[in-house]
């Protein structure tokens, strides 16, 4: 876990990346004694449920489970519920089954309990979840911290209690409430962040339903990014992701596109792989790319302890990424962050840089490319559709996207918060400087060891074949060099004849038409295999060998 309260550990329980989090297996045993779910709505027709917003670095959706309120993070990158609740455990139902979820930094263990949960409007009888009595492993005090647990808000295939649990007693909370509606096109939710510290902006952080923001409607007018067809590229069990742009995936500060090429190995060329995940406070990119953004920055300084770049506070930071066509510029209040009191060696008061180079959250396997956290959706209203994954007879799962920031509001924004309202942005000290005076942070050798073994163990298919291509050409030449030698190897051989020449080009064209000739003389009960020739002097040898 990273110091203070910054939960960059959150999800991914079931992305590879956390390589060993995705080999967490369980076995599967069949029970029938669970009851099955009930499931009510509430007399209010409001989806919409608020989010709060701890210091830019959480939002918290409250959940009662057997009527007592719990406050759980919202993670769009695991599909588990569990709660360490804070004082008095309700009555709830044990399933004999326990399990330990693990995360890109830390872990939640315990039992798996059903109970009566309302989320919303909505009411679940025998949710299941998972007790945690002890979540230190998972961080310093959570309840100090504002929360109580966790909600994931992934599909029901990447849920552990799931696969645990035999039918349906196993299904996520959301998979439950989409369960009651008989219209899949309901099978969404949608997620607004709010931005704490932002003068420009007159909205709350929301999680709705089967149902929209009022005013944020043209959201569905954006491109469906098709999550499913990078699933079905990628052959991963990753959820909520998305492709950019084909070389225009990444827009720096000094305007110009930032090349990177993709460490997915099926990624079509110039695009990279884009995970959205609620459940980071800051986004994870390749080290180059949190360079090229930061690294000439007048002042910048890259932490090693904490591995992010800090930057002078009134430095604004224009970066934008696109996604199906579509510009999603970032607040320069996210780009450069400021809400963690963070002071140099010297004691002046800095920012952390939000792009934040790649290290725990690495891929191993090759699956992604970049992980958009907090920072990023909060310059989004963001649509997930969660189709087949929530009813087979729907269509694919997808996600849309409306931006939320303007660029020239953004300005001001900034310029009234960290310049005093004063725009000194075009000064000198704010200039970047020249990219052949670009700084570029240090790679620890732990660092070195993941990006070798993601270069190893995510083309493994490839490495694999090309072995087994040269143990079969390495077979193949110690069959001809024994087929060469007089009186020793294959046994059942004969001399075809040999060709006499002192040219070997001329040769060859002769040999083969000799070895076709031999077809004639091979008896029907033997294979023969030809082409087995080697030169002795300035003849080449042909050989016929049968295997019967």
């Amino acid at each position: 876990m990273r110091s203070f309260i910054i939960p960059l550990f959150l999800t991914l329980a079931n992305f590879d990346s956390y390589a060993s989090v995705s080999a967490l297996t369980f076995p599967f045993q069949v029970r029938t004694d669970f009851p099955s779910h009930s499931l009510s709505r509430r007399d209010s027709s409001n989806g919409s449920i608020t989010l709060t917003n701890t210091g830019n670095a959480q939002y918290i959706a409250n959940v009662t489970l057997g009527g007592q309120e719990v406050r759980l993070i919202i993670d769009t990158g695991s599909s588990d519920l569990w709660v360490n609740f804070p004082s008095t455990v309700p009555t709830t139902t044990d399933t004999g089954k326990s399990l330990s979820l693990s995360y890109a930094i830390g872990s939640a263990g315990g039992d798996i309990h059903t109970v009566t949960a309302q989320f919303g409007s909505y009411t679940v009888n025998n949710q299941a979840f998972l007790l945690v009595t002890d979540a230190s492993s998972f961080g310093s005090d959570i309840h100090d911290q504002g929360y109580d647990g966790l909600i994931g808000l992934g599909p029901n295939e990447g849920s552990q209690i799931y696969d645990k649990l035999s039918g349906d007693a196993g299904d996520t909370l959301l998979n439950n409430i989409f369960s009651q509606s008989s219209n899949s096109s309901n099978n969404f939710i949608s997620l607004l962040l709010n931005r704490h510290g932002d003068p420009g902006q007159n909205y709350t952080g929301q999680m709705t339903i089967a149902e929209y923001v009022p005013g944020f409607e043209n959201v569905t007018s954006m491109p469906k990014n098709d999550v499913e067809s990078v699933l079905k590229l990628l052959g991963s069990d990753q959820h909520w992701q998305a492709l950019t742009d084909k070389d225009n995936g990444i827009i720096g500060p000094d305007g110009q596109v930032i090349q990177y090429d993709s460490i997915v190995p099926k990624a079509p060329d110039g695009q990279l792989v884009v995970v959205f995940d609620s459940g980071f406070t800051f986004n994870q990119v390749p080290r180059d790319i949190s360079d090229a953004i930061y690294g000439r920055v007048q002042g910048a300084i890259y932490d090693s302890t904490n591995e992010w770049w800090t930057v002078p506070c009134g430095q604004m930071l224009n970066v934008s990424l696109n996604f199906g066509g579509v510009n999603y510029p970032v607040h320069p209040l996210d780009t450069v962050d400021d809400n963690f009191g963070i002071t140099s060696a010297n004691g002046t008061h800095m920012c952390i840089g939000s792009f934040q180079p790649i290290t725990t959250a690495f891929s191993l396997l090759g699956n992604y490319d970049m992980i958009m956290g907090m920072s990023f959706l909060r310059n989004v209203y963001a649509v997930l559709n969660y189709g087949d994954w929530a009813d087979d007879d729907s269509a694919d799962p997808f996600l849309q996207l409306l931006s939320t920031t303007n660029v020239e509001s953004a300005h001001n924004d900034f310029v009234q918060v960290r310049m005093g309202g004063v725009d000194t942005s075009s000064a000198s000290q704010w200039a970047l400087l020249p990219s052949n005076e670009e700084v570029h942070s240090p790679v620890s050798e732990e660092e070195k060891k993941k990006q070798y073994q993601e270069m190893i163990l995510s083309r493994w298919p490839y490495i694999f074949v090309g072995c087994l291509v040269f143990v079969l050409l390495v077979t193949g030449f110690i069959i001809w060099r024994c087929c060469c030698r007089k009186g020793q190897g294959l046994g059942l051989r004969e001399k075809v004849g040999f060709v006499s020449t002192s040219s070997r080009r001329n040769a060859e064209g002769e040999c083969i038409l000799s070895v076709l000739q031999s077809f004639n003389s091979v008896p029907t009960s033997k294979f023969g295999l030809f082409g087995l020739w080697g030169w002795a002097g300035k003849r080449l040898w042909i050989w016929r060998v049968y295997l019967s």
